[in-house]
């Protein structure tokens, strides 16, 4: 390749993790909250695809795309406080319920989404950060999804919270012993409820920037599973919202690796390099889910031991 193809296949991969990795980043990060407070939610899944659905139906009948966001996220916070409602019941397994909940979510999504296949609905608005560059191919791969910054705030958010706020230290009372919570006089099932919902409202607006910004539309394919891959980009992040920034943008650019090499002309192995991000996932769960033994960062409400 020339000096100016391997320009543009890495101005084209950083670009495609900025793109790609944003759904990433707020689905690890609603998930990261759940898991905080000792529940896991497995329907993240039919949450980005219903929220995604959502979310471009909002832009598309009111017209505006940040509606459209505040629909994805909506929807996604009422699926998701459905699964912590259930989860909350006696004898109810979280593992069994959130798969039930990614049916039910993507089959609604499916059903509700066929009228909005072929209609376009307004775009969320780029970022462009390439001005600085003369090369048409830089700028075009620097114009970031305007939802990205808020995702990042998010992640400090999260992050200070956790560590400063009595709020977050009790979602991560609740996550480690909820023996100790119930003993202070804190309901379990309230916070655990409130953080899947929060959780949920998140992973909503990853949902919206798939439909409102990459890939743009909505089809019955949007995901590609982003939502059961955020539950090990959790694992891999060590529960923290900082961490799910970098690991985001990781997969963002191992997703990206296909389109780009596409871009400058190389068509061979394309279709395997769109396989990374999956294989990433299947070598994470590999090296961090060991028989016997805990993740470091672990709430003790997810370890095996419990």
């Amino acid at each position: 390749m020339t000096a100016d193809q391997w320009v543009a296949l890495f101005a084209g991969i950083v670009g495609g993790a900025l793109r790609v990795g944003t759904p990433f980043l707020f689905v690890s990060l609603g998930e990261c909250l759940t898991e905080k407070s000792g529940r896991i939610n497995l329907g993240l899944e039919g949450v980005l695809v219903l929220s995604a659905m959502s979310a471009f139906g909002g832009a598309y009948l009111t017209g505006s795309p940040w509606l459209g966001v505040l629909a994805g996220a909506c929807a996604g916070a009422l699926l998701a406080a459905l699964h912590g409602v259930l989860c909350s019941l006696p004898r109810v397994n979280d593992v069994a319920t959130g798969i039930a909940l990614m049916l039910l979510g993507t089959g609604l999504a499916f059903y509700l989404g066929k009228p909005l296949i072929q209609p376009q609905a307004p775009q969320i608005p780029a970022i462009p950060l390439g001005g600085w560059s003369g090369s048409s191919v830089l700028q075009s791969a620097l114009q970031i999804n305007a939802l990205l910054p808020i995702g990042i705030a998010l992640a400090v958010g999260l992050w200070w919270a956790f560590a400063r706020t009595r709020w977050g230290l009790l979602v991560r009372l609740a996550g480690d012993s909820a023996n100790a919570t119930r003993a202070l006089g804190y309901s379990v099932s309230g916070i655990r409820i409130a953080a899947t919902a929060a959780g949920g409202f998140m992973a909503g607006l990853g949902g919206a920037s798939l439909t409102l910004f990459y890939p743009g539309s909505w089809n019955e394919g949007i995901s590609s599973g982003q939502g059961l891959i955020a539950v090990a980009l959790v694992i891999f992040a060590r529960w923290s919202p900082l961490r799910c920034v970098g690991a985001a943008m990781l997969f963002g650019g191992a997703g990206a690796i296909g389109p780009a090499m596409q871009s400058v002309g190389i068509g061979w192995g394309y279709h395997l390099f769109n396989t990374v991000p999956y294989v990433l996932t299947l070598v994470i769960l590999v090296f961090t889910c060991k028989p016997g033994s805990v993740a470091v960062g672990s709430p003790g409400e997810l370890s095996s031991t419990r």
